[in-house]
């Protein structure tokens, strides 16, 4: 089995015209043994959130450190780190992230020196420290075996083969434009997750797609969306990963501009049955100016 990882992310129509930075991250990783792990944020990008970029960089830097020492933990017995994940993931994999995310946060503000607000009592007052990096975050981790998905807030994960179109998880929609988010209290509480084994007859080609709401807030309606995802994973059939690799970052700005004008990052990975090409060690890549720092 051959894996393809690629993605982009790209400025929204109406971030470029406010002259507003991409609030968006992403980072993948890639293991010898084929497993994976990807994630994509939304930060938020409103006043009350005037550093939210930092935060989705800090998001998904946190969830695939999470998920490494995870992966390092079991690396000898992937079947042990599925019961666990099964068991307690849902639960330890969620408090990790919310704990670990708002550490980070408190170390970036004050290494950067900006103020801290007070609460009534005088104390520092965290929680709306936290409110300054606002972000949402999706991750997923596949392995050989089964594949481990995580949603904090808005966004989606599609999966997509010969059969059809299947999200991987349902996430809990709020009306309205807000979202549940890393920066409030007890975070961890709002997000889902799912574990799934793949089996090993499981039908090839297929394409995992992680996307920040931009995307499919960009279309209509569902359907448009799922058609869409379907385009996608037909062109990479015919053309190959390069040539949309290669594409990508225009056609994102061009969905933007003809849908809701925010940012918008795809993080897609394409399994074939041809060969594997294994790398020659654990390989990392960000997006967005995800950078292990924050």
């Amino acid at each position: 089995m051959k894996r393809i990882v690629f993605g982009e992310c790209v400025q929204g129509a109406s971030h470029k015209r406010a002259d507003l930075e991409c609030q968006d991250s992403y980072k993948k990783i890639e293991f010898e043994d084929g497993t994976i792990i990807l994630a994509v944020a939304d930060g938020h990008g409103s006043k009350s959130s005037p550093y939210s970029k930092t935060g989705s960089t800090v998001a998904v830097n946190v969830f695939c450190k999470v998920m490494k020492n995870f992966y390092d933990s079991y690396a000898e017995d992937t079947e042990m780190l599925l019961t666990y994940l099964n068991r307690e993931g849902d639960t330890k994999v969620a408090q990790a992230v919310d704990s670990e995310w708002k550490r980070r946060i408190l170390k970036v503000h004050a290494d950067r020196k900006r103020e801290v607000p007070l609460d009534k009592d005088g104390e520092k007052d965290k929680p709306e420290v936290y409110k300054l990096y606002g972000s949402t975050l999706v991750g997923l981790m596949i392995t050989p075996t089964f594949l481990f998905a995580f949603q904090l807030g808005d966004g989606d994960i599609t999966y997509v083969d010969d059969n059809g179109v299947d999200q991987v998880l349902q996430s809990d929609k709020i009306l309205g434009t807000e979202t549940h988010s890393l920066c409030k209290v007890d975070s961890w509480k709002k997000s889902v997750s799912v574990v799934r084994r793949r089996n090993s007859d499981e039908t090839l080609p297929a394409l995992f797609m992680l996307s920040t709401d931009g995307f499919s807030n960009s279309y209509k309606n569902e359907q448009e969306f799922i058609k869409t995802c379907t385009e996608y994973y037909e062109m990479i059939k015919e053309h190959g990963a390069e040539v949309i690799d290669a594409n990508l970052k225009s056609w994102l700005s061009e969905t933007s501009e003809m849908g809701c004008g925010d940012d918008i990052t795809v993080l897609m990975a394409y399994y074939t049955e041809e060969p594997a090409n294994v790398p020659s060690a654990d390989t990392s890549d960000e997006g967005g100016n995800a950078d292990e720092q924050s």
